[in-house]
């Protein structure tokens, strides 16, 4: 929470006029509408107004006209939150989300959305940094608003966070990764299962000298799902992973360019490395334009997560597709259905690219 500042003692009484800015004081203190004025003014009771508001139930277009007007003229706006408290049934579904800067997360919000706006349900999120501690917090505040459902990101949540989720009595959702166990219901994909396709692609085109450029593995553990069978796959096809360079912190277009540039300057006889995802992946494809590096005849790249832009680049991406979309689309039908408990597998896509 943000402390509030006082204000410093030479704070001007008014703003200058010639800023065009009305002095604060010359507002009129504004009084809150209610539902109950709304009603008064229509000449409806206060259950009429709030099925029309919702749309809902029954009304004739003249009671939706005489609300509608009532509306207009009063400036009345609906109290989502209280309606939802009020109401036998939560219509919040919460997200828990581990960043916005990558677009796999708000293509999951966008799938999610559109089925939920459509079923009269209000979604709202909050962001976790990949912060176990965060998620908990966020978890708790979000809990505390009684919605229909929870959704996170994975399995690997904090104690303090799965009691909690197991106490609330909503429905929880676990999304992109199908690899342990749900709480609820889960939605989405083996990154296992990802990882071993990944080298196994690598191995059958001939590389042998594989290295690994990624973030930070403990906070995203699906990456560190994906690394792990990847490398397992290697050695058991005889070409164990020779180098690996980690970089702290969330993945990004830079930090796969360094990451790469930082691999290559110990173990410059690599013939292939595989990326934590496709923003990690493009940088290291940035830096090879940028050294004269062949792709992929001296060095093939592998990514992960199938985004457009990969697709866009003068070389497509080699990578694997991930079904983000519709991985929010089914999660939110999930919701709305209050479907028994269960795993629901979307797949994945390899992409041959022309990177690898």
């Amino acid at each position: 929470m943000v402390a509030a500042r006082r204000l410093p003692a030479e704070m001007p009484a008014a703003i200058p006029k010639e800023l065009g800015f009305k002095h604060t004081m010359d507002f009129k203190q504004q009084v809150t509408v209610t539902l109950a004025e709304v009603a008064e003014a229509a000449g409806v009771g206060e259950s009429t107004v709030s099925r029309v508001l919702r749309n809902h139930g029954s009304f004739s277009g003249k009671t939706r006209e005489r609300v509608m007007a009532a509306v207009e003229r009063l400036g009345y706006v609906p109290n989502r939150i209280a309606g939802t408290l009020a109401s036998t049934g939560s219509r919040l579904v919460a997200f828990v989300i581990p960043s916005l800067s990558n677009i796999v997360f708000p293509d999951v919000l966008r799938g999610a959305s559109a089925v939920l706006e459509e079923n009269r349900y209000q979604a709202v999120f909050s962001v976790t940094d990949y912060d176990p501690g965060k998620e908990e917090a966020l978890a708790a505040a979000m809990l505390a608003w009684r919605p229909a459902a929870v959704m996170l990101a994975g399995y690997e949540h904090t104690e303090g966070t799965v009691k909690m989720l197991r106490a609330s009595g909503c429905r929880v959702l676990e999304l992109l990764d199908l690899d342990g166990d749900a709480l609820d219901i889960a939605v989405g994909f083996s990154n296992r299962a990802a990882g071993r396709e990944s080298a196994a692609f690598l191995l059958k085109r001939g590389y042998r000298r594989i290295g690994y450029v990624g973030h930070d593995l403990n906070r995203d553990t699906r990456a560190g799902k994906r690394f792990s069978s990847f490398c397992e796959t290697l050695a058991a096809g005889g070409a164990p992973l020779v180098a690996r360079e980690i970089l702290a912190g969330a993945s990004s277009v830079e930090n796969g360019r360094l990451g790469l540039e930082r691999l290559l300057a110990r173990t410059r006889d690599l013939d292939a490395v595989y990326f934590s995802n496709d923003d990690m992946a493009l940088g290291g494809y940035f830096h090879c334009l940028a050294e004269g590096i062949a792709i992929p005849s001296r060095l093939a790249i592998f990514g992960y997560n199938g985004l457009d832009i990969g697709r866009a680049m003068p070389q497509p991406l080699s990578t694997i597709r991930t079904p983000r979309v519709a991985t929010g689309q089914i999660a939110a039908q999930l919701v709305v259905a209050d479907a028994p408990p269960q795993a629901v597998d979307l797949g994945f896509e390899l992409i041959d690219g022309a990177t690898a």
